[in-house]
């Protein structure tokens, strides 16, 4: 991971209609290369604002966004950003255009004017990726909603972008289907080092990300690591979020005096500590 960042937000704002309050005021952030940044807020926070924002379907109204170098601002760039940072939507039925999974994936491919052998090759490894290769020939309508969003991630894929943008890609799946679909972007953080901006409301899915920022009325309210930030329960709560279970239960039993560590964040760390503390 290099100290070059690979997404530069510099005081950014955006309003929708002139005269209303502002989505984002003033925010500024920065994403290195390799790096997965999960982004928490609740309903109205900006955090799907800022997605569109950084893949150039919405411009600022002041400030600017870099991706790799190239300003959003700048039209000449717009399709150069869009291939180096490919977005991932919450439903997949919209990013699905295709009746058969392997045309699907080739879509943008084809608007790339990807030559046929290369094509042939993107399609087949983004399949594997995602590990929908058997399921190649099969019609979208027929997958489950998990599938589904592993199509639609192999579909960015192809296109080989160097940032992941998920805009709450998990909100609509079941448990198994948040399970794969999570599990397919962390392997691509772990494995080919590209970069993974995951925006959710799930703080199980945050807990395993690098670093959390939480947005909240349109500024970044916390920012730091998942232990950093879950610590900070009552600040949390004040920003209309939950923590994880663990994290929960830790701060209500440190504020009975249990002298229990910050920082805990799953069961195996919770047993860890309690039996630390029976063992005394």
């Amino acid at each position: 991971m290099t100290d070059n960042p690979c997404v530069q937000v510099s005081h950014v704002s955006y309003t929708y209609e002139e005269g209303t309050q502002p989505v984002l005021k003033d925010m500024s952030l920065t994403v290195k290369p390799g790096e997965f940044l999960a982004i928490l807020g609740h309903n109205g926070s900006g955090k799907s604002t800022l997605a569109k924002l950084l893949n150039g379907l919405y411009l600022p109204t002041g400030g600017n966004i870099l991706i790799c170098g190239m300003d959003t601002q700048n039209d000449d760039d717009t399709w150069n950003i869009r291939q180096k940072a490919g977005m991932i939507f919450q439903n997949p039925d919209n990013q699905i255009v295709a009746t058969v999974v392997r045309e699907d994936v080739a879509f943008g491919l084809e608007n790339m004017g990807v030559p046929h052998d290369e094509m042939v090759e993107r399609i087949d490894n983004a399949l594997k990726v995602v590990r929908m290769t058997e399921r190649a020939q099969s019609e979208p309508h027929m997958l489950s909603g998990g599938q589904k969003q592993r199509v639609a991630i192999a579909g960015v894929l192809a296109m080989q972008p160097e940032i992941m943008i998920a805009d709450e890609s998990t909100a609509m799946l079941d448990p198994s289907g948040r399970e794969e679909v999570l599990e397919v972007m962390h392997r691509l953080n772990r494995e080919k080092g590209m970069t993974v901006i995951w925006i959710t409301h799930y703080m199980e899915e945050a807990a395993q990300a690098d670093r959390i920022l939480v947005v909240s009325d349109g500024e970044i309210a916390l920012s730091g690591t998942p232990r950093e930030v879950f610590s900070q329960v009552d600040r949390m709560r004040e920003l209309h979020l939950d923590v994880p279970h663990m994290a929960s239960l830790a701060d209500s039993l440190r504020k009975d005096g249990f002298p229990l560590p910050s920082g805990i964040l799953t069961v195996d760390e919770m047993t860890e500590e309690v039996c630390k503390l029976l063992c005394r």
